[in-house]
């Protein structure tokens, strides 16, 4: 029994330290206010990947921080930051060591255009560029970078590892079917080259590329195409070269450069980062303001399973129960308006892919719905688009790939390579169908081949039917071809281009809310600090983290039981007369 009780006592007080600790760190969150001097410069610093949004995480590490920046959290500080008089301008803070899809990069430089339309100037300063880097550096009004800065510029190339070789020497035998030519992510394991329409799409994309990355140059920095590829002929540039070649402005290094804003010569420059300035609410700036509002409905990463979250070796994952519930609270909400539902993925789980599909059909049924398309909205990342009331992607989204990959893959000569032999017995028609260990027979070829087709032409006569278009039409667009925003929209794929400020304008206007009528925007899943989950009026945010501290007390709780249950078992002997 003491045993028990030292160790009910002990989590007891673990669990009330531990939750002592975090109401106390939220607490001083909650408590800290960012003070903002006037002529005060945000500054951006992008470095590392950028997701869309943030990634589902547990409640702890949301109470002590230290998540990475998002794509909405850049756009948010630049509406922000367009509006208030404290802040002067932008510097944005680059380097070659910064990722984000083509659509991310536009919609930033949306965003610094909006900035510099208000009069504000935006700088770039760069320790390192490749061209991706400079695509989104070259809207600003001067660029700077050190004189030892890193400078590459040349063309776009896409490379494409084939493991089929490997595959043979381990004995894996893929069992895959794929619909159609298009598809070509099945001949990562079943070729050792590309087929002719894996070229030829790949070929199309990299010239869109091409083209939104020039277009760009010309309008951004006067630069034109064949100026372009004379600067790209020496690949590797100094600094001096980058200068003289007009793709920076001065060389300076951050100090020097820092030097140039200040104020007075005594003075530090005055700067907020993305984090600190992050908490400055909207609404204090005149934004954001209105009983109702437009839900923005974050649906990111690989589609597939229940509830998302993120998967050790798969990333960000998104589950239909998660997203299908934010889709019916969105839509059963008097206060909300319109959704727009915002999709980030290159696909996944084709049932998980219908379940949200339908939950936007639903939506759509009864309120606007708008797909907002970021960098990738393709094969399962379009399924769950286009039931909506309309669809807007920017000029760089990939999307399209409407066709499918399904199979299984045959191990048994791994295993025998590994000394694995497996033995057993079976009972009834195709028992073995999905067995690892053999291929399929012709009959069951047959009737997998069979049934795959079934599924994706009904797949693509609901296309047909909600996008108003033939079936043929949609045909000519499928069998896995991927698209750019700019090729969708005119194919039909795809209603209008624009990024999330055109999205939520859209929704606003399809649901006729008057100019003058003030419409606040909401992202979804909310993010919020401990406490405020803790004492939140939105009901399943408050039950989330209460069921946390619950699961967490129960297993303890559980621990203690059992020590209590093995203590009477020992003292049971000493109580038998």
């Amino acid at each position: 029994m003491n045993s028990f009780a030292r160790s009910f006592f002990a989590s007891l007080l673990a669990l009330v330290v531990l939750l002592a600790l975090i109401v106390g760190i939220a607490a001083l969150k909650l408590d800290h206010k960012t003070k903002i001097e006037n002529h005060t410069f945000l500054v951006v610093d992008l470095y590392g990947a950028l997701p869309e949004y943030d990634a589902p995480g547990d409640v702890v590490s949301q109470a002590l921080g230290g998540e990475g920046e998002t794509l909405q959290r850049v756009l948010s500080n630049l509406e922000k930051a367009r509006v208030d008089k404290r802040i002067e301008g932008v510097i944005l803070k680059l380097s070659s060591n910064f990722e984000a899809g083509a659509a991310s990069l536009e919609e930033i430089r949306n965003a610094l255009k909006k900035v510099q339309k208000a009069d504000k100037p935006v700088y770039g300063f760069a320790d390192s560029i490749n061209p991706r880097c400079y695509f989104l550096a070259a809207v600003c009004d001067s660029i700077y970078a050190p004189p030892s800065a890193y400078i590459t510029f040349h063309g776009f190339s896409e490379t494409l590892p084939f493991v089929k070789g490997s595959l043979e020497k381990l004995g894996v035998k893929p069992n895959l079917h794929r619909i159609k030519d298009y598809k070509a992510a099945a001949e990562l394991v079943t070729r050792k080259n590309l087929s002719d329409a894996a070229r030829e799409n790949l070929q199309w994309m990299l010239d869109e590329t091409w083209d939104l990355f020039t277009q760009s140059l010309q309008e951004d920095r006067g630069l034109s195409e064949d100026q372009v590829k004379s600067i790209m002929e020496l690949a590797m540039l100094t600094p001096e070269e980058a200068v003289e070649h007009r793709l920076v402005d001065r060389l300076l290094y951050w100090d020097e450069m820092a030097d140039q804003f200040k104020l007075e010569k005594d003075e530090r420059l005055r700067t907020v980062s993305q984090s600190r300035y992050a908490e400055v609410k909207e609404q204090k700036l005149g934004l954001n303001k209105g009983k109702k509002y437009v839900a923005v409905i974050h649906a990111h990463g690989l589609i597939g399973g229940r509830e998302s979250g993120v998967d050790p070796l798969l990333g960000t994952m998104m589950g239909h129960d998660t997203v299908v519930a934010q889709l019916d609270r969105a839509r059963r909400d008097k206060n909300v308006v319109a959704i727009v539902f915002r999709v980030d993925s290159g696909g996944g789980d084709s049932l998980t892919s219908d379940l949200i599909g339908h939950a936007v059909d639903r939506a759509a049924q009864e309120k606007p719905v708008v797909v907002s398309m970021v960098d990738v909205a393709a094969s399962g990342g379009y399924s769950i688009s286009y039931r909506g009331t309309k669809i807007m992607a920017d000029p760089g989204t990939i999307t399209g790939s409407i066709g499918s990959i399904s199979g299984k893959f045959n191990l048994a000569g791994l295993f025998e390579k590994l000394g694995i032999s497996f033995d057993g017995v079976s009972k009834g028609p195709m028992a073995l169908f999905d067995s690892s260990l053999r291929d399929y027979t012709p009959q069951e070829r047959e009737r997998f081949e069979k049934e795959h087709w079934a599924g994706y032409n009904t797949w693509v006569a609901d296309i047909a039917k909600h996008r108003g278009m033939s079936v043929d039409e949609v045909s000519r667009l499928a069998e896995g071809r991927e698209w750019s925003g700019r090729q969708a929209a005119e194919n039909g794929l795809v209603d209008e281009l624009g990024d999330l400020d055109h999205a939520v304008a859209l929704a606003k206007k399809l649901a006729e809310v008057p100019q003058d009528k003030k419409v606040a925007v909401r992202h979804f899943p909310q993010k919020q600090d401990f406490l405020q989950m803790v004492f939140s009026s939105e009901e399943e945010l408050s039950l989330g983290v209460r069921a946390a501290v619950i699961r967490q007390f129960r297993a303890q709780w559980k621990e203690s039981l059992n020590l209590l249950a093995n203590a009477q078992l020992r003292l049971a002997p000493l109580a038998t007369p």
